[in-house]
């Protein structure tokens, strides 16, 4: 039995709480079961030094996790150094995002992206990612008077979800219990897809044990569905905000 007696293709309760803080023009808070993370967009009219002078914008994302996030305290980066953990998730997190925006018809500035877990009960990147573009769409829509249409700026939606082995069988969006006892770590199994089914990112890698071609395939159509279900739950979260 999984807990809260979830069914093994079946998602934590998610939601979207738009406008959650005041200044960002991008900002969500991402529920999925008892995982929280705020996602803000800010924008800046800059952009980094390798993109000076070229008309094109830049996307860059930023991840952590709070002091109080995890049963035992979690010490604060300083002096800008960041967990290993941490950079590759950020950088999860941004190149994801990018591989559906067009840059080029962002003008010279930066959108960044930060996404801070408030609570963590594991999948914190893949809502993170969840979070980050519905943010990331709502920031698109406070500079429409400066921009091309969103809908020529951001290709498609996207979304991602966590996926696993316990015990043997497929499950969906796995909760830290879970992934304690997984025979695949969600942590390096997560699948980051577009709302028209294309593969942005799949990363995989057995626990302490390996899988085989028949599970991984059952394992990918799992979080499709997932994903579908994600999808539809940020479109009904942004309304008429929603681009396509």
């Amino acid at each position: 039995m999984r807990p809260h007696g979830r069914k093994p293709n079946e998602l934590r309760p998610l939601a979207f709480r738009r406008k959650y803080t005041k200044q960002a023009p991008g900002s969500v808070l991402v529920t999925s079961g008892q995982t929280w993370v705020l996602c803000t967009c800010s924008v800046e009219n800059t952009v980094p030094p390798f993109l000076a002078g070229k008309e094109k914008g830049w996307l860059s994302a930023e991840y952590g996790m709070l002091p109080g996030s995890t049963s035992s305290r979690k010490p604060r980066d300083k002096a800008g150094k960041v967990d290993g953990r941490s950079v590759e998730i950020q950088r999860l997190i941004g190149r994801s995002l990018r591989a559906v925006v067009d840059l080029s018809k962002l003008g010279e500035r930066t959108l960044w992206l930060d996404c801070d877990v408030l609570q963590a009960d594991g999948g914190t990147r893949t809502a993170a990612i969840n979070g980050a573009f519905v943010a990331l769409v709502d920031a698109l829509h406070s500079l429409r008077a400066d921009l091309p249409p969103i809908e020529s700026i951001v290709r498609d939606s996207l979304a991602a979800i966590s996926v696993g082995l316990v015990e043997g069988s497929e499950v969906l969006d796995l909760e830290y219990v879970e992934d304690k006892d997984a025979d695949v770590d969600f942590n390096d199994f997560n699948v980051v897809m577009t709302g028209s089914g294309e593969y942005v990112e799949v990363q995989g890698a057995g626990e302490g044990s390996t899988f085989s071609r028949p599970q991984l395939d059952r394992l990918l159509k799992l979080a499709k569905d997932g994903i579908d279900d994600i999808t539809a739950k940020q479109k009904k979260s942004l309304g008429s905000a929603w681009p396509w």
